[in-house]
Order: C-alpha cells, then sequence, then structure tokens
C-alpha cells in the first residue's frame, strides 16, 4: 500500500514562510497526479495545488504567487514552499496522491496544522 506523511507545519507570522514536505512511501510506479489540500474550521477542504504526471500545476487564486509546489525525487516527497502567509491561510494541509500502479487509488496524508498569527 502507499503511504502518506506531512511534515512541516507550526505556528508563523503574518508575511512569514514555510515549507511542507509530503513523505510517500509503498510501491508507486504510476502517479496520475498530487496535490496539497487544506482544510480550515468550518470550511469545505479545498484544493491548493496540484502537480500532475505531465509536469503541469494548477493553484488555487488566493495563492497564486505565493506557493510552489514541487517534487522530489530522490526523497521521494511532495512539497509546498508557501510564502508572505496570510491568516487565511491558516488550515490543516494534505497531501493526496492519485495512484495508478500498481495500486489505483487516492491516498491521503493524516495533515498538518498550518497556523498565521495576525
Amino acid at each position: 500500500q502507499v503511504q502518506l506523511v506531512e511534515s512541516g507545519g507550526g505556528l508563523v507570522q503574518t508575511g512569514g514562510s514555510l515549507r511542507l514536505s509530503c513523505l510517500i512511501s509503498g510501491r508507486i510506479f504510476r502517479i496520475n497526479s498530487m496535490g496539497w489540500y487544506r482544510q480550515a474550521p468550518g470550511k469545505e477542504r479545498e484544493l491548493v495545488a496540484s502537480l500532475r504526471s505531465d509536469g503541469s500545476t494548477n493553484y488555487a487564486d488566493s495563492v497564486k504567487g505565493r506557493f510552489a509546489i514541487s517534487r522530489d525525487n530522490v526523497k521521494n516527497a511532495l512539497n509546498l514552499q508557501m510564502n508572505s502567509l496570510k491568516h487565511e491561510d491558516t488550515a490543516v494541509y494534505s497531501c493526496r496522491v492519485h495512484s495508478l500502479s500498481p495500486y489505483s487509488g487516492i491516498f491521503w496524508g493524516p495533515g498538518t496544522q498550518v497556523t498565521v498569527s495576525s
């Protein structure tokens, strides 16, 4: 199976930066897409950034120009660099992998808390 574990969350002041990392373990031969999602208290989970197998990326309008998603093939990790953080970025951030082979399915990490103080 596939396991995802996020790290890098924490408390930061407005305007600060954090780098989230999602360590991917288990057997994955082909990935359709990978992404970061977040859920703030009382709100629905939303897509923050995604990375497809062809290298294309997609960002929520609210984070464009501030966040950057990347994949570290050496460490088998998915990263999210977050700059110029705002109070409204406060949420639990989770990584998601859509695996095609050998296990077909959607896998989620447990999430990491990001809190931006205003």
